[in-house]
């Protein structure tokens, strides 16, 4: 679809578990179950989606998905699948190379959101787009490099720092106007400090891409929210903020993490907010 100057287009990463308790926090499974059936162990489908977005001589990439670089006992435990064996082979049905990636946006740094910004090459973790800006908020970068117990599983070092030591970092200081010609970036603090989303507007319809403030459609009740989340309190505010905007000024949601549903409009009824359309992209 196109939104303003630029084509967007959702590229499917990777397909993953994760404990549905985790994942919906203090909301009782038989709620969510509805929305998500689990498995056995109680575990629920995930999605690694990520965004391109061409236009005004730019191709840029939000999110990166798990990557290639994980050992097979992390593999195992979240059943991480992929359909293909690299991010060129990801790329190709774009017509697309690693090479014309120009900025990559990374709404943070946990694992399942930027382990495809590097790679393996020669025996030397490298930057998997030679050619890109890597866009991280700073607040986010302090985090993932002095991470909390709570925190510390979900960084790891090497899908970021060879950013850094390559010189491909680009460190962001709060919300922008326009942080690209027509995208606005938003900074929301309440699943971790520093998530930020592009916003790519369009002169009736805008494209928002909503990370971990909304990981999938069944996350669109303001107190649905995770368990992964540090300051749920300030998320769910967040969301209000965001739900009310996506509705009066006609936004389209994109979720990372839903396993069916990449992307939705929304409406009010009966003062809630639920799905309107459903939106390929």
């Amino acid at each position: 679809m196109r939104f303003g100057s630029y084509d967007c287009f959702t590229l499917e990463m990777d397909s993953f578990l994760l404990d549905g308790g985790a994942m919906f926090g203090v909301v009782p499974k038989n709620l969510w179950e509805k929305k998500i059936p689990a498995d056995a162990m109680n575990r629920i489908p995930m999605q690694a989606r990520s965004l391109i977005i061409r236009g005004n001589g730019k191709v840029i990439l939000v999110d990166t998905g798990i990557g290639d670089k994980l050992s097979d006992k992390f593999k195992k435990i979240y059943d991480i699948q992929t359909s293909v064996s690299s991010m060129a082979a990801r790329l190709e049905p774009f017509e697309l190379t690693v090479e014309d990636i120009t900025d990559v946006i990374l709404t943070h740094l946990h694992f399942d959101h930027v382990g495809g910004s590097t790679a393996i090459v020669d025996g030397q973790v490298v930057a998997t787009f030679p050619n890109a800006v890597y866009h991280v908020q700073a607040a986010q970068w302090e985090l993932a490099c002095n991470p909390s117990v709570r925190d510390r599983s979900s960084y790891i070092p090497d899908n970021f720092m060879p950013l850094l030591e390559q010189k491909v970092l680009n460190l962001v200081k709060g919300p922008a106007i326009d942080f690209f010609d027509g995208i606005d970036l938003i900074v929301t603090d309440g699943h971790t400090q520093g998530q930020h989303h592009p916003l790519i507007k369009g002169d009736t319809t805008s494209l928002f891409y909503c990370a971990d403030l909304i990981p999938t459609s069944a996350h669109i009740p303001t107190a649905w929210h995770m368990g992964y989340d540090n300051y749920p309190l300030n998320l769910m505010d967040e969301k209000g903020v965001i739900l009310s905007r996506a509705i009066e000024e006609n936004w389209i949601l994109c979720f990372e993490h839903d396993p069916v549903v990449a992307a939705a409009s929304v409406r009010e009824e009966k003062g809630r907010v639920v799905i309107d359309q459903v939106i390929e992209l």
